[in-house]
């Protein structure tokens, strides 16, 4: 066992949610989680260790996009050693980080709350936004139609464990072709918006049009830009997702610092015709 004392016990947990916007698009979620633990040094935000010869920042991440996906809903979560306004280590940990990471939105959660809480259990479908150049509305409308009426849509991924073919209809929540969106875009183009089912083995954007293409013939003529506007709770009366951060914002107490948990509204989607970085694809 290493010597010295133990370390720091964590007095107060935060979740952030943060954008992976533009060129940041493309990096790694590894890249990204050292960028914020360099961040967090920066900002002076009293992070809590682990005990061992190797100690390692408390930071545990939920959710995370795949590289080459835009994102403004990623989440993280922080473990203090001192309790810290929420609103202040937002602002702190988005002026340590590079452009493109953005911190949006953080909440203290609530002392006392166990493994029922967890916010990875909360986040059960994402909405995702796909921008398909080259491809007529009616198209793509067509081909969503078509994949919404199959009882199956199996398609085949390579996987860590090697080649698995899986049934992709069942994680479709929603998927529809915003007609306002694609009108108003600078070029050409479908955009897609669906929302998935977190599942097992995962169904990702790609994957749905990988479906879309078996089905339907619907083959766009260069990569499309997907980016998750939204993941949380998925309400089953609407189709929609809810915050995954509300319940606890609405039951936060007072920080330490003198100051409670601000109420950070949600992120606005992108505009319409615009990518996640505010530019044109």
């Amino acid at each position: 066992m290493p010597e010295g004392p133990a370390p720091a016990p964590v007095i107060q947990r935060l979740r952030v949610r943060y954008a992976k916007r533009g060129r940041l698009r493309f990096t790694s979620h590894r890249d990204i989680s050292r960028a914020v633990e360099r961040a967090v040094r920066r900002a002076g935000i009293p992070v809590a260790y682990s005990a061992g010869f190797t100690p390692h920042p408390k930071i545990s991440y939920a959710g995370a996009a795949a590289t080459g996906v835009a994102s403004e809903a990623e989440y993280l979560e922080l473990g203090l050693t001192e309790p810290r306004d929420p609103e202040r280590v937002r602002r702190e940990l988005d002026t340590a980080l590079p452009g493109g990471l953005d911190v949006v939105d953080v909440v203290a959660v609530p002392p006392g709350s166990g493994r029922a809480s967890a916010l990875a259990d909360r986040l059960e479908a994402s909405e995702w936004r796909v921008r398909l150049d080259g491809i007529a509305p009616d198209e793509a409308a067509a081909a969503v139609a078509a994949f919404l009426a199959a009882e199956a849509v199996e398609v085949e991924r390579l996987t860590k464990k090697g080649r698995r073919r899986f049934d992709t209809r069942p994680a479709v929540s929603r998927c529809e072709v915003d007609r306002r969106a694609s009108e108003a875009a600078d070029a050409p183009c479908a955009i897609l918006r669906m929302v998935v089912r977190h599942t097992t083995p995962a169904v990702r954007p790609d994957d749905i049009l990988t479906g879309l293409r078996q089905i339907a013939d619907l083959a766009p003529p260069s990569p499309p830009l997907v980016t998750r506007l939204a993941q949380g709770p998925l309400d089953a009366a609407t189709g929609g997702l809810t915050d995954p951060l509300g319940p606890d914002r609405e039951t936060a107490q007072p920080t330490g610092d003198g100051a409670g948990t601000a109420a950070v509204p949600a992120l606005r989607p992108p505009a319409v015709g615009v990518d996640a970085a505010g530019a044109h694809p």
